[in-house]
This record gives structure tokens, sequence and C-alpha cells, in this order.
């Protein structure tokens, strides 16, 4: 009897499709992924690709940006309310209000948003390529980084680019107990803290290293230490694991001492809903095109000066 796994990938042969999943998904879907990877990523290695259907596993941000970089293939994602809580505080009125307070800001604004939001930017950045981007920038030119200030506040230090914060963060970086990593560390005094740029400074300015989730993977993979104390979402360590199988990876605790700093909407993907959409090539992201052609130009400005 055929399992899970098989039926989906005879599926997914059959119908010319490609699962792309993001590193917090779950294990068995980062197994049967044709790609894991970060946004950036993700976005990058869909457009390159020759496919009919393109099933993504992260949040419906994600699905987005792929679709209006990908305008002539179908996008899946299995569940629709696979949402992002930090995209979903930063609404287009919002921010369309604080532009206003600042005239004539260069708009940088992370890929953690919707649509409406990229369309009212100068440029799209993720965690891997932001502080390159900036850079780009003249020194005196006045800059709005949004959503998440706590990734812009480490932009603006890493690039010495004076940016203009929105006030939003990422539930889940931001829920990590820096007393408790404290303790953590004195237990394992030789491990090195990694953390993603979305945490808090207070904890970023502990961690050995600091950068995207492509970046903490290849960084445990490259460097002589044989412990890590991991301060970004649980679903990275089935790679790290994977990629050094000798290591020990100790996830970073929350609040309450528990290391299960999950996403809620990342998770809402499973198994049984890749399978039903595949099969049923729904839910569907479709997007307006008029909204798609204004978001696509800040998307191609991103691709533009990551690989300049």
């Amino acid at each position: 009897m055929a399992t899970l796994e098989d039926t989906i990938l005879d599926m997914k042969k059959r119908k010319n499709a490609l699962i792309i999943a993001h590193y917090y998904q779950e294990p068995d879907i980062q197994d049967i992924a044709d790609y894991v990877g970060d946004s950036l990523g993700m976005a990058l290695y869909a457009q390159k690709q020759e496919c009919d259907i393109a099933v993504v596993c992260g949040v419906k941000f994600m699905a987005e940006t792929i679709k209006v970089m990908n305008p002539n293939k179908k996008i899946l994602l299995p569940d629709l309310n696979a949402g992002c809580s930090l995209a979903d505080s930063c609404t287009p009125q919002i921010f369309d209000y604080f532009k206003k307070k600042h005239p004539g800001a260069f708009v940088m604004t992370y890929v953690n948003s919707s649509l409406e939001v990229k369309a009212m930017s100068d440029v799209i950045v993720t965690s891997s390529n932001s502080v390159k981007i900036a850079k780009q920038l003249p020194k005196d030119q006045k800059i709005i980084f949004g959503p998440d200030q706590h990734l812009g506040r480490y932009v603006a230090k890493q690039s010495g680019r004076e940016l203009v914060l929105f006030p939003g963060n990422c539930f889940v970086h931001t829920s990590f107990s820096t007393q408790k990593m404290f303790d953590l560390k004195k237990e394992h005094p030789k491990a090195k803290i990694i953390a993603h740029p979305e945490c808090e400074e207070i904890i970023l300015e502990q961690a050995d290293f600091i950068g995207s989730t492509t970046q903490l993977l290849q960084y445990t993979q490259d460097d002589a230490a044989d412990t890590f104390i991991v301060m970004t979402e649980t679903g990275i360590l089935h790679q790290m694991q994977k990629a050094s199988p000798n290591k020990t990876f100790i996830m970073g605790p929350d609040l309450t001492g528990c290391a299960c700093n999950d996403c809620p909407h990342m998770k809402l993907n499973t198994m049984a809903k890749v399978l039903d959409c595949l099969n049923h090539e729904t839910p569907e992201i479709n997007v307006d095109p008029e909204l798609a052609e204004k978001a696509l130009k800040p998307l191609d400005k991103m691709v533009e000066m990551t690989l300049n």
C-alpha cells in the first residue's frame, strides 16, 4: 500500500509540480520538497524552474511573492490561513500613514509584508540581503524600514545607514527569554549562540553569529564548534541536524522556559493538506494584475541589488 509520501511524490510528478518549502515547515514536508530554503531562496528557485504548478509550503506572503514573480505558473498554498502576524500588523492604511510622516524617504520593506505594502515600497529585502542592499543606498538618503523594527535596527548598525523604523515585530522571535538563554549558556559554556536578526537587540548583543535561516544553517556547518544555542523558529533544527549529525543543537527557550518557539502559521501546513491541494489544485493564489505589476517593481529591484 502506497504511503502518503509516495502518493504525493507520484502526483507531483504526474502534474509537473514542484514543492517549495520554508525551513520552518514540519520535517516530513521538508523531506519531500524539491527545495527547502528561506523566503529569498524560495522565490529565486521558483523563477528558475520549469513547472506548471508550485506548491508553496510556507505562509501566504511567500506564496503571493512567488506568484508575482511567476505569473504564468499555478501557485498553490496548502492552507490559506497560514498568514504572518508581522505582515498582518502592518496594514496598507497604517503604512501609508507612516510613509506620509516621512516625505521623500526611500522605502525598504521586509518581505514579511502584504503585497499592498510591497507595492508602496522602493525595494523589498529579506534577512539575508537587507544589509547588502542598505549599503548600496546613499548615506544621506532618508530611509524607511518596515515592518520589523528589530531587523531594521540590526540593518542600521551593520550598514551605517540611519533608518526610520516601523514599530513591528515577529512574536516568535521576540518570545525568547534572555535570562533563560543566559542560563543555557552557563550549562553549556562552549556552545555558540546563533540568532536570527528578528530577535530583540539584547539577544543579538550576546550572539556569536547573526544571520538569516540559510546563513545560520551554513554557519553551523562551517564553524568548528560542536554545540549551538539556536535562537530562531524550531523548524530549522531539522536541516541543521541533517547537515551536521555529530553536532548538538539546543533550541532557545521562550518566556516559559519551553524550547518550542514554533510559528503556528507555518505549522498549519501538513502532509495531508499538501496532498489535498495537489489533488484538487486549490487553494490557488491569484493576484490582481495591477497590484502585481506595482509589487513586482520593488521585488525586481531586490533581485537586481542582491546580484549587484
